[in-house]
């Protein structure tokens, strides 16, 4: 049996999300850092560190839509989609009054904690 390449071309700089959204390069390795800062609401919000996390795409200021993939937290499984405790579960305000911040925040604290990486601090 051989098997047959798929009509369809891939480039080497993009993949399809299974949204829909593609993604570049670029944008992989930022998704990639962020979900290695571990999740940002157990080491910001509850003080406990090197929780794995996985990327959630921010919505506030975005109608349904999924924000850009640069726009990304890092949040553990229970905090992105578990019940009683995610974000997904429990709406965004009901989350930032839990946690004391507002995914925007979250964002912020994000984009500080790469950028000095980025300079090496």
């Amino acid at each position: 049996m051989t098997l047959k390449r798929s009509p369809m071309k891939r480039s080497a700089k993009t993949i399809r999300s299974t949204k829909g959204k593609s993604s570049t390069t670029s944008e992989r390795a930022h998704m990639g850092r962020v979900a290695a800062l571990g999740c940002i609401v157990c080491s910001e919000c509850l003080g406990y560190k090197d929780t794995p996390a996985i990327v959630h795409h921010i919505r506030t200021g975005q109608g349904k839509m999924r924000s850009s993939h640069f726009d990304t937290i890092p949040l553990c499984p229970v905090h992105h989609q578990n019940s009683g405790y995610g974000i997904h579960d429990m709406g965004r305000e009901q989350f930032a009054n839990m946690y004391g911040r507002s995914e925007l925040e979250l964002l912020e604290i994000v984009k500080k904690k790469l950028d000095s990486e980025r300079k090496g601090s």
